[in-house]
């Protein structure tokens, strides 16, 4: 998949003075599955990115074999933001996905309200350790799927190769294109303010049940 980004506006504009709301994002999953790409495609500012060029050093410890013409890694973290309206702001944190920098992925989930788990269909074994740490570490997260032109998988197929719950939306999308990693991003706010709201209905609910009973 090349990683040359779309639909990108010809003027960044600046943080606006009403931004009052930040969330921290972190885009997650495994090494080549367009990360980086993502951030860079949907970011309203110039990204931090940590990409270094691959070595025969690394030769032996990352595996480039499903991604023929990749030629730079994250070492660190990808960092960008983006205004989803005047008052709410996503900070977003993109995770290196090769294995030996796995040990980052505790620290940059810290302080984070939710996640995306960005997969490759064809390597949807890459993903696991993923959704491992973040259910771990009790992180909302959505699954998107990246458009890499692989073979056809259904949403139940990558459910079940992923033992996804029906309640984590799975979406589709192409971190190439800014529209579509902004829906993404989207998506994964639509998910966090429904579980608050479920939250805050199940408090009520409790509140009221324990009133009741306390009530003479």
């Amino acid at each position: 998949m090349d990683s040359a980004t779309s639909d990108r506006p010809a003027v960044r504009t600046p943080l606006g003075s009403s931004a009052d709301n930040g969330l921290k994002i972190v885009v997650v999953g495994g090494f080549g599955v367009g990360k980086t790409t993502m951030v860079r495609s949907v970011s309203d500012i110039r990204p931090l990115n940590t990409e270094e060029i691959m070595t025969q050093a690394g030769q032996g410890i990352d595996d480039p074999s499903a991604v023929r013409g990749k030629t730079s890694t994250t070492v660190a973290f990808d960092f960008g933001r983006i205004s989803l309206n005047a008052h709410t702001v996503l900070y977003l944190f993109g995770a290196p996905g090769q294995e030996r920098f796995w040990f980052l992925w505790d620290r940059l989930f810290a302080g984070t309200l939710g996640a995306v788990v960005l997969v490759d269909t064809r390597r949807l074994a890459d993903s696991w350790y993923a959704i491992d740490r973040l259910e771990h570490h009790g992180t909302p997260f959505i699954v998107a799927r990246n458009d890499f032109g692989g073979p056809a998988h259904t949403a139940e197929q990558v459910r079940e190769a992923l033992d996804l719950s029906e309640t984590i939306p799975l979406i589709d999308c192409d971190a190439r294109s800014r529209a579509s990693s902004k829906g993404v991003l989207i998506t994964l706010v639509e998910h966090l303010h429904a579980l608050s709201a479920a939250s805050t209905a199940s408090g009520t609910s409790t509140a009221s049940a324990t009133a009741r009973k306390t009530t003479p």
